[in-house]
């Protein structure tokens, strides 16, 4: 049975240079049950300063889990963005972000494929992104913790490539973090029609809407934005994305992914009208 519950990705405050406790405050008064923070793997100076919401891994995940109880909050996820290119990279910060999701009580870690470096084929790509998914998989298997491939950059905003990666690994736990407006701005194909053959890997998704000003300006020329409009102020389908859901008979979240505090206010209004 599908159910589709609504979350909001942390980077809301990004602008406002808001720290992480003022940004899981003003979610739960906007009414969201669901937040998504993001981690590293070291200390952020800007974050220490209370300038910005990213997370540490080295501190305490449990502490972190208090502050989501006391507000009636609940994580939907971890954003745990790096090249799957690099392993020596991606390998140990997606375990620890796997390990640090299993003690806050998130269901999954979301990840892209990340920028290929300009020397590297297609098929060097492939196979080093297939031995990093491989070893992450099985950490990602102990903890029951799913890892969701956003679609982000050159190869999850394309059809055949995107599939492919999918194809890298047949662990239950490699997924997809959908990106409603990630995958429309790649312009390559219909992102309706791509949701639908993705649709059953779907374990969380960002609800980013774009707006029809970089919608005219980017769209077929970038692979992604860091944060859309209020949902239901651009070019998205929003009831089309939500019937393609509740067809395939999902669970998950609809984390809205917004660079304005007042933008993530008018988005929850308007996905709790048609969810």
């Amino acid at each position: 049975m599908s159910k589709i519950e609504i979350g909001l990705n942390l980077v809301f405050v990004g602008h406002a240079e808001k720290p992480f406790r003022e940004g899981i405050e003003l979610a739960a008064r906007f009414g969201y049950k669901y937040v998504e923070p993001c981690v590293a793997t070291g200390y952020d100076l800007l974050a220490l300063g209370g300038y910005y919401h990213m997370l540490s891994m080295l501190d305490d995940p449990l502490e972190v889990k208090e502050q989501l109880d006391a507000l009636g909050l609940k994580p939907s996820a971890i954003s745990a963005h790096c090249t799957l290119m690099r392993p020596e990279v991606a390998v140990p910060y997606l375990t620890q972000a796997i390990r640090y999701a299993g003690d806050l009580g998130a269901p999954v870690v979301n990840t892209d494929e990340g920028p290929k470096p300009e020397w590297m084929s297609d098929d060097e790509a492939f196979d080093i992104m297939r031995y990093t998914i491989c070893q992450v998989m099985k950490t990602a298997e102990r903890y029951g913790i799913k890892v969701g491939l956003e679609s982000h950059q050159q190869y999850t905003v394309r059809r055949d490539t995107f599939l492919r990666l999918l194809e890298l690994s047949d662990s239950p736990c490699w997924m997809v973090n959908w990106d409603t407006g990630n995958y429309y701005l790649g312009g390559n194909d219909d992102p309706y029609e791509t949701l639908e053959l993705v649709a059953d890997r779907v374990c969380h998704m960002h609800a980013k809407d774009i707006s029809i000003q970089q919608s005219d300006a980017e769209r077929g020329e970038v692979t992604g934005t860091p944060v859309g409009c209020a949902c239901g102020e651009g070019v998205i389908d929003w009831p089309r994305v939500i019937e393609i859901v509740n067809r395939h008979n999902r669970q998950c979240v609809l984390c809205v992914e917004c660079g304005e505090i007042d933008q993530a206010e008018r988005s929850i209004k308007y996905l709790q009208g048609i969810v």
